[in-house]
């Protein structure tokens, strides 16, 4: 249909799919509407490793279990409106025929983002041009899980473009943050954030600039970005199906590092390789896990990258990690990243290769007048200006508004030829090569670098328009294909965490004052975020994600015996109560 006319069969969509989704959770099975009981709070509160053993005994049924997990859903999405596809009841069926109660993960319901194929649901990511095509098969993924055991049980929202860390699209509307409801949850996995956050067990989430780690470290949960090949991803939808610049990569999220670990380990343990060619061979190797948290550590610090600072709230939560290490018995210091590969340059690189295309399939399957995300929006305003005008625009940026570092991201952003692409693709692997080399020196030597997840916690509702740059915490390690963990840490205090200036005269006097930085820090207000979840992130090297596990639990062991000397308390971090 031609523009404009397809805007009404956008309207039309969007409010029969809406329809379609209230209409499942009111007609579900009376089990599932009922309120959560404390035999309900004992499954959600209990390991995933005994809930197995418990199935596979026969001392508790897997039907209870995912009717509790329903429950949880339920509840969740109205909270939250975090559900796009719910898989109630068509579940019971597949654990009376498809799911093997004898695999690893058995009667432990899992929830997906919406981009991975469940057969008879569609994998709209949040365009309407996708809705109304159910997959006729479930993907690889799928079938793992339900081989090992796992009962698929929702689909989870994210952002239209898979671009943001705001989970909002026109087809389903925004996903809220679960603290604080106008927040975000983070993206592109901020369903997954939210559903764990209330109580969730397990899920599936995708990451290429740190869509798993946004929505842990805003929502208050646990995930791992895992390196290329480690984890499936056949049998999924992308909003940019061929961009291998940045590869993006399946990963898992947790209410909990022990069910985060155990999920890891279990899925690997199902030999991946063989549902899907993408995936290395690689066992789980336990003796490296084990390894990881039972000596003293040497830890590099990166407690600024040099483009965006850390907001207060988060230089606390760094601190306090950081003070929780030292008092454990850990050597912590601060790293100097290599100078011919700094974080700048790499958001710079890493930029101009997610999109090469110069924004064009994002943004491809959009319906007239159908709502875009604000800083992927941005991004598209900035990539389709002729070539002359971006190199003026650049002028002006660098030299009238002395803005070196927007400047920098400006200059080369835009559709590349495959002779230009090139170049960049030789520059990633030189980019790598040199932060392999400097993390093999002899003065660095690290076990991992611990660094904040963003700069700012969780952005109020469209602020990606401002804040769609500030992503380095994350993209970086997507270029360089590390493996990353999330573990919450704290909440933002109204008080401690407040700033004593305006952002601007706090941003000169740390040598910030440029555009990505007041984005990100014109909407930190510590009265407004009070509640929200921080966290830090503990970063590996490649194919690590045994390490990387092992190295966040001795950081959660570290900050669970430390008596904060502010409070006098313990910087336990506590999970969102379920109620």
């Amino acid at each position: 249909m031609l523009p404009p006319f397809d805007y009404l069969t956008y309207r039309r969509i969007r409010n029969q799919k809406q329809a379609e989704r209230a209409d499942r959770f009111t007609s579900l099975p009376y089990p599932y509407l009922i309120k959560i009981s404390e035999d309900d709070k004992k499954i959600i509160d209990q390991p995933i490793e005994d809930l197995v053993r418990d199935v596979q005994n026969d001392a508790i049924p897997p039907l209870n279990i995912l009717r509790t997990y329903g429950r949880v859903a339920v509840r969740a999405h109205k909270r939250t409106n975090c559900i796009t596809e719910l898989l109630l009841p068509e579940a019971e069926s597949w654990l009376k025929s498809e799911v093997n109660l004898k695999g690893p993960l058995a009667g432990i319901p899992v929830s997906l983002k919406d981009s991975v194929h469940v057969k008879g649901f569609d994998t709209s990511l949040g365009y309407s041009a996708l809705a109304n095509n159910p997959a006729l098969e479930d993907g690889p993924m799928t079938r793992l899980l339900k081989d090992a055991g796992a009962v698929p049980y929702a689909k989870t929202a994210l952002p239209i473009t898979l671009l943001s860390f705001e989970s909002a699209n026109g087809l389903w509307g925004h996903c809220l943050n679960p603290h604080v409801p106008g927040y975000s949850p983070g993206g592109s996995t901020g369903g997954e954030g939210a559903l764990l956050a209330q109580g969730g067990r397990i899920g599936i989430g995708s990451d290429v600039a740190g869509s798993v780690r946004v929505p842990a470290a805003w929502s208050g949960i646990y995930s791992l970005r895992c390196s290329t090949g480690r984890w499936p991803k056949a049998g999924v939808n992308t909003s940019m199906a061929g961009q291998e610049g940045i590869p993006s990569v399946f990963s898992p999220m947790a209410r909990t590092l022990n069910d985060l670990t155990y999920f890891t380990r279990t899925i690997i343990g199902m030999q991946p390789w063989k549902y899907d060619y993408s995936v290395h061979p690689i066992s789980w190797r336990d003796d490296l896990e084990s390894e990881a948290q039972n000596k003293p550590l040497r830890i590099g610090l990166m407690s600024n990258d040099g483009v965006i600072p850390p907001t207060p709230a988060i230089e606390r939560a760094l601190a306090t990690t950081v003070a929780a290490l030292t008092e454990a018995g850990h050597t912590i210091s601060e790293i100097t990243p290599p100078s011919n590969a700094d974080p700048l340059t790499g958001l710079n690189l890493a930029s101009q290769l997610l999109n090469s295309d110069g924004c064009h399939h994002f943004n491809a399957k959009l319906r007239s007048f159908e709502p875009s995300d604000p800083g992927a929006a941005q991004l598209s305003r900035v990539a389709h200006l002729p070539r002359p005008l971006r190199y003026l625009y650049y002028l002006y940026v660098r030299y009238i508004k002395r803005d070196k570092v927007l400047a920098t991201l400006i200059r080369d952003f835009g559709p590349k030829s495959s002779a230009q692409l090139w170049p960049l693709v030789a520059a990633r692997e030189s980019f790598r090569a040199t932060w392999h080399k400097w993390w093999d020196g002899e003065t660095q030597q690290f076990d991992f670098i611990l660094c904040p997840v963003n700069a700012t916690p969780a952005l109020p509702h469209n602020a990606m328009h401002d804040a769609v740059s500030s992503c380095g915490y994350t993209f970086l390690w997507n270029l360089l294909d590390y493996s990353a963990g999330v573990l919450p840490v704290g909440h933002v205090d109204a008080v401690s965490d407040a700033l004593v200036t305006p952002y601007k005269t706090a941003l000169k006097r740390l040598g910030a004052n440029h555009s990505l930085a007041r984005g990100a820090w014109k909407h930190y207000d510590s009265t407004k975020m009070a509640g929200l979840p921080t966290a830090v992130q503990v970063v590996g090297r490649r194919w690590q994600e045994e390490q990387v596990l092992g190295y966040m639990a001795a950081v959660e062991k570290a900050l669970d015996q430390y008596i904060d000397p502010a409070t006098g308390k313990s910087a336990k971090y506590s999970l969102l109560e379920i109620d």
